[in-house]
């Protein structure tokens, strides 16, 4: 009751500070060197007696490192956040400026909130407002704030081999984000999928050429597109040569847990304006296949002229951005090895395929002992039974940080249906988000008490 009462007493405190962070516009994909937003996130866990390190890497946005809590602790806890954000593009779309933070309608507006600068600053005042209270931390904590998770995180991988003797002894880690579910409930998660994210180039002419010239001279805009239609089938079905040889099924008990979870179809086509799903699945089997299917995904097409009115040209060259959601057992170097030699059997050799970035899979068990504790800790405060779930359908690079090293990892936060997270108008419900500090401290005595 004393840490509720302080969250209270503090609440306007709490908030500009979660708006002075949400100012800052670590869009790190488009330049910004993520210094401000690190340097910030360093000040905030410097000011609950943290030992604070920047590791850098290469010249990328620099890695915020912290330790704080007893060193003799019976249990260490490891979190893991981004402090990098989307772009906000399309701006036209935003009601008030991405960067300008709005409170309106009970809801805080501003791009990165919900995806995850929310989270990061609660579960820091959550942690304040235990020190304050109860004095010292039940437990250890080491935390890690990257900034490229947006970008799909190219440099952790680096990261965990230079430093994973720091955390590697942690046992159990608290991930990025979450949400509470359309019934309000609070959803957990104990793995993520990976990512291959490929580009496809097609090369044709040595320049561009007048469109007449398509009696006689190759399109690299055709040539590409025959080449995507290779991938998968119009029944959805991916039709890459091997790939789904090394997609690991469920087994079991897994099948058995995910069929007893809450997932209502019907909103969910409703909410995208779909009649029905890919592959006309439906009820169970659909959350099934979203958790535990791979995807193939063209995320964008470029080549030749797509300006206002019309220009006759035959393009000399084509890209296709690519993307594979992947699930255990692929790795992203599979999947362009597999592509490539898909098709070269396809007589498409010419055409390049170049693996821009990716992450593993990563899955950790449901009853392991942070995910119980997050999950009695969503009970202590949310008055109801959480739904866990075996992984989102999304990426990050949990397998460098966590599965590498053995340790288990649940993620919550303070997200909701409606929050837009990558899209205009990104927003966290205030509400969510004080509940979402008493959910982060429950949780930490949840977790050192073993429960």
């Amino acid at each position: 009751m004393a840490l509720a009462e302080y969250v209270r007493a503090h609440r306007e405190q709490f908030l500009e500070e979660l708006i002075a962070f949400c100012r800052i516009p670590s869009v790190t994909a488009e330049g910004d060197d993520g210094w401000e937003a690190a340097r910030w996130v360093a000040r905030r866990l410097e000011a609950l007696g943290a030992d604070v390190a920047f590791w850098g890497i290469n010249g990328a946005p620099p890695v915020v490192y912290a330790e704080l809590g007893p060193a003799n602790a019976s249990r260490t806890l490891l979190i893991y956040n981004h402090y990098d954000v989307q772009p906000a593009d399309p701006l036209d779309l935003w009601e008030t400026p991405p960067f300008e933070p709005h409170v309106r309608g009970g809801h805080l507006y501003a791009r990165g909130v919900a995806d995850n600068k929310a989270n990061i600053v609660a579960r820091a005042q959550a942690l304040e407002a235990w020190l304050a209270v109860q004095g010292e931390l039940p437990l250890r904590i080491k935390w890690i704030v990257e900034g490229e998770e947006e970008n799909s995180s190219p440099h952790v991988a680096q990261v965990a081999a230079q430093h994973g003797e720091r955390f590697a002894d942690a046992d159990g880690c608290l991930w990025e984000s979450g949400y509470k579910d359309s019934a309000g409930r609070h959803v957990l998660y104990c793995g993520l999928k990976g990512i291959a994210y490929l580009e496809l180039c097609s090369r044709g002419a040595a320049q561009d050429l007048h469109s007449s010239w398509g009696t006689l001279v190759p399109n690299a805009a055709w040539r590409l597109v025959w080449a995507l239609a290779t991938l998968k089938a119009e029944d959805e079905t991916i039709t890459v040569e091997g790939l789904m040889d090394h997609v690991r099924p469920p087994d079991p008990a897994e099948l058995e847990h995910v069929r007893r979870l809450p997932f209502d179809a019907a909103a969910i086509r409703e909410r995208h304006a779909i009649s029905e799903f890919v592959g006309g699945v439906d009820g169970p089997d659909a959350l099934v296949r979203h958790l535990y299917a791979p995807t193939c995904t063209i995320c964008g097409l470029c080549s030749g002229y797509g300006g206002p009115g019309t220009k006759t040209v035959l393009p000399a060259h084509a890209v296709a951005k690519v993307d594979f959601r992947l699930v255990p057992d692929l790795t992203p170097e599979l999947v362009r090895d597999l592509v490539e030699a898909h098709l070269r059997r396809r007589g498409f050799a010419d055409v390049e395929v170049i693996l821009v970035d990716g992450v593993r899979p990563a899955r950790s068990p449901v009853d392991s002992a942070v995910a119980q504790a997050a999950a009695a800790a969503a009970r202590d405060v949310g008055g109801h039974e959480p739904v866990i779930y075996p992984n989102m359908a999304a990426s990050g690079p949990m397998y460098d940080l966590c599965d590498a090293f053995g340790i288990p990892a649940v993620g919550f936060g303070v997200g909701w249906p409606g929050s837009n997270v990558h899209a205009p108008n990104e927003n966290v419900r205030l509400d969510d988000y004080f509940e979402g500090i008493l959910m982060m401290a429950a949780f930490v005595e949840r977790f050192a008490q073993g429960t």
